[in-house]
């Protein structure tokens, strides 16, 4: 593995040109100067080397994030994340990209930069990386969590890790330059970009929000997205995911005021706290509390013990000497004395807090000694989880914080005025909202609008899209393979849409089974027509209806010819639409129906 610093360098030292016709974006407490309708000194618009972006995932949805740029034989990625599927993906574990794209033109690809870690923006690398080879960029941390997830794929030692440092620069090849810029979001690490091309200067701001009092101290970088402003910057991509919400996003400061409160109104009572394992700067303000009130602090869940370990050994997390204990050492302290911080705030079913509440635990029993603060909003479609684990942690007795009212959650994504701010200070000529669902997108589009961009300037996208620029104009040019490929154990892509078709019918319908033997020398039924089902009616009390179905593939076989018993595929397809017939006409159900014939 290639671990290493890049040395910052002059993003306008590295590519020329950049500089170009400045347009004006109405700022929040005024109104741009009067355009005249015509400028006879104004230098004529050149056009220049075009640009492509082709978002794969991230718009239109959750999660997913990946963006490719390209330009000339020079391409790179940003980001590459995953998405968790829906109710309407049995067994599927996680959702990433399609990489058709990307594989058949992997030997234009120059690199990968990362914005954050979290998982819809690095979850999906270790199976890209699987089939392209290239480095990846990102702050230390970020590239950190990628360290544990290549390792865990076995792939680590094939691929070359870099760390930057805001404000340094990249080069993607001989016609693209990528600038790290530090933003502000609920993971430490976290960077937007400044990618330097012949067309321009294209800003992606990555998940962010403007934090003035950010708990490590490191606010974001207004500064170097005013200087990009103020020369000149073609295209913006902002995060959409809160544009639907007026004002400022608070302080994640705020969330440590409420834990000091909680902590008080804990009292004697073991405190368990469910927070995402990516907040790192939430586990500083427990642990912060946890030291104040004398309090030792174990940690529970895979994913948050490796958060939690690498951000101590890369200087994320500052934790005092002995205040951390093992998990298995906690029947030596009294409640009082007790934090649990624990994955499983958005009910995931294998969770820790999950299998606490549901009495499936091998080390914690929730009683009415226990006081539980779910630190994090549920995410869109995960109420029903979290509601489920909520109900059975206060059945044994325990006191649950969850509601929005006692300020336990903050968002990391930036809030309506933010995203004004952020419009203002880069004055793009055109506008991308991304990381979003298509009504996020929207609003996001009518506050650009709101605050001067044209219409015809400001671009709602989906996966697949070819956004072609030169600098002078910007559009939808093409369509790429794009989509969601799904992860199931240890396979990729080979669930598609007939298995998950079939999962849905086994799920809804269940299974009957046909199971006939046939004599291969004489060429006639010997035994059977058995019929096993299995998720679609309970047999002994549809024993009559089963009865009579198995007659019913008699009778079918007595009707079949010689050359129809021979003839097996066609002997299975009427045997399944006899039996389809006679269920459905008893039910009004239509189950998965397997014939199976031996040869005997």
């Amino acid at each position: 593995m290639n671990y290493q610093n890049h040395h910052a360098q002059t993003p306008e030292k590295q590519i020329d040109g950049l500089k170009r016709k400045r347009f004006t974006v109405q700022h929040p407490m005024g109104k741009p100067p009067a355009r005249t309708q015509k400028n006879n000194s104004r230098p004529k618009e050149q056009h220049k080397k075009p640009v492509r972006i082709i978002p794969l995932g991230g718009l239109n949805e959750i999660g997913k994030n990946m963006t490719v740029f390209e330009c000339s034989n020079d391409m790179f990625i940003l980001d590459c994340g995953l998405a968790f599927p829906d109710a309407e993906m049995p067994g599927v574990d996680i959702v990433i990209p399609d990489f058709s794209y990307v594989e058949r033109h992997k030997d234009k690809l120059r690199g990968i930069v990362i914005t954050h870690g979290h998982e819809d923006h690095i979850g999906g690398l270790a199976y890209l990386l699987k089939r392209v080879n290239a480095p990846v960029y990102g702050s230390a941390l970020t590239i950190g969590l990628i360290q544990h997830k290549l390792e865990e794929h076995g792939i680590l030692n094939k691929t070359v890790l870099k760390v930057v440092k805001p404000r340094e620069t990249v080069k993607m090849g001989g016609c693209m330059a990528v600038e790290f810029i530090k933003v502000t979001h609920s993971i430490p690490g976290s960077m937007g970009m400044a990618i330097h091309t012949p067309a321009g200067v294209l800003v992606h701001t990555g998940d962010f929000k403007i934090d003035y009092s950010p708990i490590d101290g490191e606010v974001i970088d207004l500064g170097r997205f005013s200087e990009l402003g103020s020369k000149g910057v073609l295209a913006l991509m902002a995060d959409s995911t809160n544009a639907e919400r007026p004002g400022y996003t608070p302080s994640e400061r705020k969330v440590g005021t409420s834990f000091e409160r909680l902590f008080t109104q804990a009292g004697n009572r073991r405190i368990i706290i469910a927070t995402f394992s990516s907040n790192i700067h939430r586990v500083q303000q427990i642990i912060n509390m946890a030291a104040k009130t004398k309090r030792k602090v174990a940690v529970l869940g895979r994913s948050m013990i490796n958060v939690i370990a690498t951000a101590m050994e890369l200087g994320y997390l500052e934790v005092p000497r002995n205040l951390l204990i093992d998990i298995e050492t906690i029947d030596q302290y009294t409640p009082e004395q007790l934090v649990l911080v624990t994955t499983g705030s958005q009910g995931e079913p294998m969770s820790a807090l999950t299998r606490m509440a549901m009495h499936d635990h091998n080390k914690i029993n929730i009683t009415p000694l226990d006081f539980i603060i779910l630190s994090a909003t549920p995410i869109p479609g995960n109420e029903k989880h979290v509601t489920k684990v909520v109900n059975e942690l206060l059945k044994s007795g325990a006191e649950v914080i969850y509601e929005s009212m006692y300020e336990v959650h903050v968002s990391g994504h930036a809030c309506q005025e933010e995203l004004k701010l952020m419009l203002a200070l880069t004055k793009p000529q055109f506008f991308i909202p991304v990381h979003g669902e298509y009504k996020h997108l929207v609003k996001h589009k009518e506050i650009a609008v709101e605050m001067g961009i044209p219409k015809e300037n400001i671009l709602l996208t989906s996966i697949g899209n070819v956004i072609e620029t030169d600098g002078v104009k910007m559009q939808i040019v093409g369509q790429v393979p794009a989509g969601r490929t799904l992860v199931d154990g240890l396979g990729v892509g080979d669930v598609g849409s007939i298995v998950l078709r079939d999962r849905k019918h086994l799920a809804e319908d269940g299974l009957v089974i046909i199971v006939i033997g046939i004599q291969k020398a004489s060429n006639r039924v010997i035994s059977g027509p058995d019929i096993i089902s299995r998720g679609f009616v309970y047999v002994r009390e549809a024993e009559e209806m089963m009865i009579r179905a198995r007659q019913v593939m008699q009778s079918t076989l007595e009707d079949c010819t010689a050359d129809d018993l021979k003839d097996w595929a066609a002997l299975k397809t009427k045997l399944k639409e006899a039996l389809a017939a006679y269920i459905f006409e008893q039910t009004k159900r239509s189950p998965m129906i397997l014939p199976i014939i031996m040869e005997i």
